[in-house]
């Protein structure tokens, strides 16, 4: 090899390594996105605006709840599809909003992580059940430590993350009654360091986002440890379709998390047999929901981003930026 190829050769490795650009993991998923899903147009009584949006979800006849943290409006406001405003509640109930899951019946459930409560209402923001002591931190069957998730069994059980402040999920019965809790602070199996969020699938089978350490962990419906997933990053919240088609939003590490304060997350799709991922795009998020064919996450920037297939065949055009969803 002469002195001028091997320049030439290293000047090309040199620019390929400082292009910065890498395939998407099983490839690119192309969807467009609504970045201000809610807030354009603005149909939310006058002077509201999100403050940082913990959590999103969708019932059974397409509206969407949106569980947010800011002064301005109700902590939870509801949307149709298309993003204009139904109705709102939950001004002074909550400490902190974190977590937000609908059941079959269309109950609308949350964690408040800043009075160390899990509470169920319906959809029409009226309160049935709150397990946990408002504003008293524990770890035993009737309190939590900053509670993060929940999810629930096929027979109408429901696991609790349990979550900043404790290490373990707490699972109850249909009827509310405390049934039993696994995990303590570690790295070891069924050990968790921030467990942010709790899923299961149809054969209930738990999964559980054991954010800080990277992974997430695989467990039988008792809390039996079963496997690992180390390959998907730092897992901030899954979702399971009724389907059984996963879906996570992921940042490469738990530090890059906290650092860009879920800036810079990745949204994958998941093969639920083998942890495969299947594709992925970037957004970033802090919450997931997922509908047929429509995305939504809750992000800590303010916003809920609605993404829906509808790649685009051609670059900005003249009109580029005068309709909200452009």
């Amino acid at each position: 090899m002469t002195r001028t190829t091997l320049l030439t050769l290293t000047a090309f490795i040199c620019l390929a390594d400082q292009s910065g650009w890498y395939p998407h993991e099983g490839g690119l998923m192309k969807y467009r996105v609504q970045i201000r899903f809610g807030e354009e147009p603005d149909t939310m009584p006058d002077g509201w605006k999100f403050g940082r949006v913990s959590a999103v979800a969708t019932d059974s006849s397409g509206l969407v709840y949106v569980f947010q943290r800011g002064p301005k409006a109700d902590p939870l406001v509801v949307f149709d599809a298309k993003g204009t405003y139904v109705r709102s509640w939950g001004k002074g109930l909550f400490g902190n909003p974190h977590g937000l899951r609908i059941d079959r019946q269309d109950h609308v459930w949350i964690t408040d992580n800043g009075d160390h409560q899990v509470m169920e209402f319906t959809n029409q923001g009226t309160l049935l059940r709150t397990w946990g002591i408002k504003g008293k931190a524990g770890t035993d069957d009737k309190t939590f430590n900053r509670p993060t998730d929940i999810a629930f069994a096929s027979n109408g059980d429901f696991y609790v993350s349990d979550g900043y402040g404790n290490s373990r999920i707490a699972k109850f019965s249909r009827a509310g009654k405390y049934l039993l809790a696994w995990g303590k602070r570690g790295t070891g199996p069924g050990e968790f360091n921030i467990p942010h969020s709790v899923a299961v699938d149809s054969h209930d089978t738990v999964y559980v986002s054991d954010r800080e350490n990277n992974r997430i962990q695989i467990f039988d419906k008792n809390g039996k440890f079963l496997r690992q997933w180390t390959h998907l990053g730092c897992t901030q919240n899954m979702f399971i379709t009724p389907k059984d088609e996963m879906w996570i939003i992921t940042h490469r590490n738990n530090i890059e998390n906290i650092t860009y304060d879920t800036l810079a997350g990745r949204i994958m799709h998941i093969d639920l047999a083998t942890g495969k991922i299947l594709g992925a795009m970037e957004s970033p998020g802090h919450w997931i929901t997922v509908r047929d064919t429509d995305i939504y996450i809750g992000s800590l920037t303010g916003n809920v981003f609605h993404w829906y297939p509808g790649w685009l065949q051609a670059p900005a055009g003249s009109t580029e930026g005068l309709k909200p969803n452009n």
